[in-house]
């Protein structure tokens, strides 16, 4: 159902609400609020009614109902002095007073087209340990620009939990899917494949808290869901997340800005991560994480393509020594230190980084994927593959997915299972075309496995996506660890057509 009302849309099947062609931002809990305020318009809503509805009955304080009632408000342009759209009856409750106009939602239409051809998928297994996704808090300001603070807070908190072996959580890339999206909770864990799913908001207020409050709260926030969750490991061991805060906050607002564009994952976006890291390194000369997402970063740009791999790799090596020299238990720092040794065809070296980083970071995807890559460049294709799957698992919408997919089809072309890794290599190409680490191995795998037309096709592809690919930038640039396996990545490009 559509209730269409001033210049709103809001759409109870999808549960998203718009201004114009503009998402807003909600949190389920005001959405609920929202839609049976505008289901019940004909009458006044008592405060005891909206309880039952939206809180389930339980004990609400004043306060909060305020709070919600406000940011419903907000989220429609309205406020407490106009109540134009949702006005306080004295002594009595609420009411939408708006004019609402009722449409069938555009999702029950699309969903009547489609059921006969797309079955349903099938929610995700639970893992073993208690899992949890953490979603995007919700920025409370009026400014947006200010979303990078309240997903900064998210991610740390992620980065936190993550740290402790007894969580099975979900990488920040799939929870940020649902951001700016008021989808029901029980949608969440469904998709994830979790039981647990942590929701808020951040509203920022003036200048006058210190740093450590802020990490403090983070604290605070962590230790209540991990006792809420185990009461036992609370009572045995007073936790509290490990991480070293950097010394201004000015740094850390860049490094959020910083990560808001190396996720978007565009060569674009990459350099300008790089600026802003740049200036955060600058102001704090200590801040490990920082210096481990600047070498990273070049390394991966090279590795995409975007830059030559022997101008960056002293910048990332610098970057990363600093990474570690700041910070050793970041895992980021040791994920860095981990691409620069890979690289530099320190394959020993590399391996032992990137165990490291999992070791601080169980669920670093990421860290968890080039692991698996840096297997797959030293033959040990049989234990990257499950490493790579263990990635795409963490991070099940993860805006990398289509390199994970892509280092998934390398492990299996050095295993010479070709047809898988063309099955793989397709399902990444389909997710980003300009992902070329898919189009290399889709190039040599049809090559090696004699599907000539296949082969022709995507080697245009490939160009197209890497106009500089050739025998000459492969062998120099992809660190394969035996001369064999290089002649034989090499000889699939060859019966390919590429010179």
């Amino acid at each position: 159902m559509e209730f269409l009302f001033s210049d709103h849309r809001l759409d109870t099947d999808r549960r998203e609400l718009r201004r114009g062609a503009e998402a807003v931002a909600i949190e389920p809990q005001v959405f609920d609020l929202l839609v049976h305020l505008i289901e019940s318009r004909d009458r006044v809503v008592s405060k005891d009614d909206l309880i039952a509805a939206v809180w389930g009955g339980r004990i609400v304080s004043d306060s909060t109902l305020t709070s919600r009632i406000n940011a419903a408000r907000k989220a429609v342009g309205d406020n407490g002095d106009t109540q134009k759209l949702i006005r306080t009856i004295a002594r009595k409750g609420f009411r939408f007073v708006g004019e609402v106009h009722v449409a069938p939602a555009a999702a029950a239409l699309a969903g009547a087209a489609e059921q006969s051809t797309e079955p349903a998928r099938p929610a995700l297994p639970l893992p073993d340990r208690p899992a949890i996704a953490v979603l995007p808090f919700t920025n409370m300001t009026d400014d947006p620009a200010q979303d990078y603070f309240s997903d900064g807070i998210s991610e740390d908190i992620i980065t936190a939990l993550s740290k402790l072996r007894w969580f099975f959580v979900i990488a920040r890339n799939s929870s940020f899917v649902y951001k700016g999206r008021a989808v029901h909770l029980k949608q969440v864990a469904e998709e994830l494949g979790v039981g647990y799913v942590v929701e808020g908001s951040v509203r920022k207020v003036g200048d006058d808290r210190e740093l450590a409050d802020v990490f403090a709260v983070q604290d605070e926030i962590t230790e209540a869901i991990v006792a809420a969750i185990e009461p036992q490991l609370f009572a045995a061991e007073n936790f509290r997340a490990r991480r070293k805060t950097p010394d201004s906050m000015d740094a850390w607002d860049l490094l959020m800005r910083a990560l808001s564009h190396y996720w978007r994952v565009t060569r674009q976006d990459n350099m300008v991560a790089q600026a802003l890291l740049e200036k955060a390194t600058a102001i704090d000369p200590n801040y490990g994480q920082a210096f481990g997402v600047l070498a990273t970063s070049h390394t991966f740009g090279a590795h995409m393509g975007w830059a030559d791999m022997a101008a960056v790799t002293p910048i990332a090596e610098r970057a990363a020594a600093a990474a570690i020299l700041a910070d050793s238990e970041d895992p980021w720092a040791h994920h860095a230190l981990g691409t620069v040794y890979l690289f530099a065809r320190r394959f020993d070296d590399s391996l032992a980084e990137f165990e490291t980083a999992l070791r601080l970071n169980p669920n670093f995807s990421m860290a968890q994927a080039y692991y698996g890559l840096t297997l797959s460049y030293c033959g040990r294709w049989q234990e990257a593959v499950p490493s790579v799957q263990r990635a795409l698992r963490l991070s099940p919408h993860d805006p990398l997915a289509a390199v994970y997919c892509g280092i998934a089809s390398y492990a299996h072309y050095v295993g010479r299972n070709y047809d898988e890794a063309m099955r793989l290599a397709r399902e990444g190409i389909r997710q980003r075309a300009d992902f070329v680490g898919a189009h290399r191995v889709l190039t040599a795998a049809a090559g090696r496995a004699g599907h000539n037309d296949v082969a022709t096709a995507a080697l245009q592809e490939l160009r197209r996506a890497q106009p500089n690919i050739s025998l000459d930038w492969i062998a120099r640039q992809m660190p394969i660890r035996h001369d064999a396996e290089r002649e034989d990545y090499l000889e699939g490009f060859r019966r390919a057509g590429l010179a």
